[in-house]
């Protein structure tokens, strides 16, 4: 087979996995839309309570999917190398056992802290209730999704990508129409308002749940895993080598979450045109971002089956082609934010004011999505050779050390005023995405 024919194959196996996962992402960021929509429909302070009460609830939902994405590449590699499924039942036990533990602490950290987080907001009354009652709601689904992120990437890990598109549409319909019907009392059931939101989202992590286990029961690619078959003790191998290889990622993760979190918080200081305009280009760019994400977790899988079979150049083929592929992205999705930045944001606001600034940021996340993309499928393919410690380093230090710094002072001590939150936002994204594809070609090429 010809080099140019090798590329063909191992573009066409990533999107084959990828593909799925794009409209799956597409279905969990469309159940905080859904549920911002149904809340709006119930006044200002209840949009205003489920927009803070997700935000809060967000902060935790990343760390459960940082920490069990290390699941896919332990089973790809374990698959790759021609291991018993089973052993990759064993990997996904041990997940689940991490899940229960981490899905009943994060819910009860956020039953205790929810009040003291809001207090510190200085809502009002109004407000502040519906955003507890939401949070409260909310809470515990954390085991469920906790359970299903672990599923998830199991099935991922065998290369079952089309089975977390299954179990992202059923949570869509019955978010939705859980939110729907418990919000504002419709089919008799009662009226909850916001906190009905909050109990639909934990309704649907259930519900994919639910589906997870009846697909590593029923379907024949992962029946072989053996999930449901009996084990002496805990497998504390596998527990601890999720452990070691998911904390890195959750903290890469929760660092670029949590920087936009205070991004948004920063750009409050300058007034209320600035927050709506940042917010239309950050929704934007989390629409578009679903793509290299998916694209990552595709390379990840590839990647660990190549490092699993002790092939080192497929390593580096595959890692390059899941970068290629996001930069590739990167390049479409940024033409259309620069070129179209009118069209897109007259789908937001018809306010003069803030189309003025929204478009200047498009211009800037146009940018910003390069490097965004690129260090997302350069994540993933680092993952694929279980590498998550020293890019947790470069993320951190990249976002925190250099783009957070660099955001404050453009923003607050230069002309730039809010385009330098942005800018600098820029800046920690170049220096991450430059060090972990610089980290990928070194170990690549040094394995090949």
């Amino acid at each position: 087979m010809t080099r140019s024919a090798v590329v063909r194959a191992e573009v066409a196996a990533n999107l084959r996995l990828a593909l799925p996962l794009v409209f799956a992402q597409m279905s969990f960021v469309s159940m905080g839309i859904v549920s911002t929509l149904i809340a709006g429909r119930l006044g200002p302070s209840a949009l205003a309570s489920v927009a803070i009460g997700s935000n809060i609830w967000f902060m935790i939902f990343v760390v459960f999917m940082g920490l069990f994405m290390a699941v896919a590449p332990i089973v790809a590699q374990r698959r790759g190398a021609g291991r018993p499924a089973a052993e990759a039942g064993a990997v996904l036990r041990g997940a689940l056992w991490l899940a229960l533990a981490a899905g009943v602490f994060w819910m009860c950290l956020l039953y205790a802290i929810s009040p003291l987080l809001l207090d510190l907001l200085a809502l009002d009354s109004a407000t502040r209730g519906y955003a507890l009652g939401y949070l409260h709601a909310v809470a515990p689904g954390a085991i469920p999704y906790a359970m299903f992120f672990a599923l998830r990437n199991a099935a991922e890990g065998c290369g079952q990508t089309q089975t977390t598109l299954i179990a992202g549409l059923t949570g869509f319909t019955v978010n939705f129409f859980g939110a729907y019907g418990l919000a504002s009392g419709r089919w008799g059931l009662p009226a909850l308002g916001p906190a009905g939101c909050g109990v639909a989202m934990s309704l649907a992590a259930l519900s994919m749940t639910g589906t997870f286990a009846l697909l590593f029961w029923r379907l024949p690619a992962l029946k072989p895993v053996a999930l449901y078959s009996r084990s002496p003790g805990l497998p504390w191998p596998e527990m601890a080598e999720v452990l070691r290889l998911g904390r890195p990622i959750a903290l890469i993760l929760a660092a670029e979450a949590w920087l936009f979190l205070i991004g948004t918080l920063l750009m409050a200081r300058f007034d209320t045109l600035a927050v709506a305009a940042h917010q239309i280009a950050v929704n934007f760019c989390s629409l578009a971002f679903v793509v290299p994400v998916s694209i990552g977790i595709a390379t990840a899988v590839q990647v660990g089956r190549a490092a699993g079979a002790g092939d080192a150049a497929g390593v580096l083929l595959r890692g390059q082609i899941g970068i290629g592929l996001g930069a590739t992205f990167a390049l479409v999705s940024a033409s259309i934010m620069a070129g179209l930045p009118n069209l897109l944001v007259s789908f937001y606001t018809q306010d003069e004011g803030v189309i003025s600034l929204a478009v200047t940021f498009l211009y800037l996340a146009a940018l910003f999505q390069i490097f965004d993309c690129v260090q997302a499928t350069a994540n993933g393919a680092l993952r694929g050779i279980k590498d998550t410690r020293t890019p947790m380093i470069i993320t951190v230090a990249a976002y925190w050390l250099v783009g957070l710094p660099l955001a404050l002072g453009l923003a607050f001590a230069t002309r730039l005023g809010p385009a330098g939150l942005w800018w600098g936002f820029i800046g920690g994204l170049a220096v991450a995405a430059t060090g972990l594809g610089l980290r990928f070609a070194r170990l690549s090429r040094v394995a090949a």
